[in-house]
């Protein structure tokens, strides 16, 4: 069994396939054992880029992750990881409004990429039928001559080229995966692609802040609107540390430059993290990253598709950063991977795909590209019953500023807990209702 690529699509694709195969094989390019001996929040390997920026992981990945990795929550928070509720210890800030804080029991794990990822594979790392193969390219997937089939990958290390078999092949490479070029190349049709422009830039800065400054939070959200496309996350990490990542949409990108992006926190609907930061102590120079658009690689809808061959996480499909969805999406996705293989028999790649797409993909594509449309320059346009939306959620936020269980109910929605049917149900509905109501009047 091999997994190509140690993203934490990847790792825990390996933590659920090592439950069902003698021998999992992860493949990548990267060298994942000096990445282990380290512990700063810097040290971001080759293979994710964008890893130094804020990672969200939430309530529902958070849930999945410690399913699949029982433990995993308390050996974070024991090394440093900063837990809280998701919405008691949060400032969330929505058009300018601070929202209240009331208690949810929604979990709230606050951690830097590179510090989880480390947990993460030092885990499954230790699983006794799993070896990661390093420093390794991936050429190409073998198949069976009628191409109906893959049966292994041919890898490179260095100057040598090794042909391995496996009975079943999981791409986990991300959004730059070469699937659907070695799809076209054995004779199956082209992977339909959905794409949604949307040009974020972001920009990092780590500080170390004075213990007066948040003391009860954990992170401070700031968010965008159509009418001001920028805004900012802060949160505590490991090591004492907090990291603020700002973001702009359809090119209103940060500066580069940590005394251009106090100014562009200071720009914000609110200053509350300008005034928590801006005069703390920086950490490092400023980390910049461009996310061009949301892409989705609509595998279910392929008539036909090679058995032994699995694709998972970006390289299925890649999410605004903005949201926070991708690595929760991956550990959804490895919850839905763990049912295929242990059902008897050789997996279905078909019936995989349909189930990855209605289980970890549809709702949350749905949401995110939703909320982009409402800013205006992205690749495309809201329809009537989306405006219609908008004005909803509006009200309804509205509404939550006076009300925390429609900030609650918001909140399961946002972290992936509920479907957003839950935000139109009779009783939020009246709730909303009366609260706008007893705004009118006051």
């Amino acid at each position: 069994m091999i997994v190509l690529g140690a993203s934490m699509a990847g790792l825990l694709a390996a933590r659920v396939l090592a439950d069902q195969y003698a021998e999992v094989l992860v493949v990548d390019r990267d060298d994942l054992t000096g990445d282990d001996a380290g512990r700063g929040h810097r040290d971001i390997r080759r293979g994710v880029p964008h890893g130094g920026h804020l990672h969200n992981l939430l309530a529902a990945g958070l849930l999945a992750l410690e399913d699949l990795l029982p433990g995993i929550t308390e050996e974070l928070t024991a090394n440093g990881a900063v837990a809280g509720d998701g919405t008691a210890h949060v400032r969330w800030i929505v058009n300018g409004t601070r929202m209240p804080k009331p208690h949810s029991g929604l979990p709230l794990l606050s951690v830097s990429r590179p510090h989880l990822e480390r947990r993460v594979r030092g885990r499954v790392r230790a699983l006794p039928n799993v070896t990661f193969l390093e420093r390794t390219d991936i050429a190409g997937l073998l198949t069976t001559p009628d191409r109906t089939a893959v049966v292994g990958a041919r890898i490179v290390r260095g100057d040598t080229e090794t042909d391995l078999t496996a009975d079943l092949v999981v791409d986990a490479t991300g959004r730059r995966t070469r699937t659907p070029a070695w799809l076209a190349e054995f004779g199956y049709p082209e992977v339909e692609e959905e794409r949604l422009t949307v040009n974020v830039g972001y920009t990092t800065q780590y500080y170390r802040l004075s213990e007066d400054r948040m003391a009860d939070e954990v992170s401070i959200d700031i968010g965008g609107s159509a009418t001001l496309p920028r805004g900012a996350l802060c949160a505590k990490v490991e090591d004492g540390l907090a990291v603020v990542t700002g973001y702009g949409i359809a090119g209103d990108y940060p500066p580069h430059d940590t005394a251009g992006f106090h100014d562009f926190l200071k720009s914000l609907a609110s200053t509350d993290i300008y005034d928590v930061v801006h005069d703390q102590e920086t950490l490092g120079k400023p980390l910049s990253y461009r996310f061009p658009a949301n892409l989705r690689r609509r595998y279910e809808r392929m008539n036909s598709f090679p058995g032994g061959l699995l694709v998972i996480g970006d390289a299925v499909c890649s999410f605004n950063p903005v949201y926070g969805q991708g690595m929760t999406v991956a550990a959804l996705g490895a919850t839905v991977l763990r049912d295929h293989v242990s059902r008897p028999g050789t997996v279905d790649p078909g019936g995989y795909l349909a189930d990855l797409a209605a289980r970890a993909v549809d709702h949350v594509w749905a949401l995110t590209t939703g909320a982009d449309l409402a800013f205006p320059g992205v690749g495309g346009e809201p329809s009537e019953e989306q405006l219609a939306e908008y004005a909803y959620l509006d009200q309804l936020l509205d509404a939550a500023s006076r009300d925390g269980r429609l900030l609650v109910a918001y909140a399961r929605v946002a972290f992936l807990l509920d479907p957003t049917d839950a935000l139109v149900a009779p009783e939020i509905q009246e709730a909303v209702a009366r609260a706008s109501n007893q705004a009118g009047q006051a």
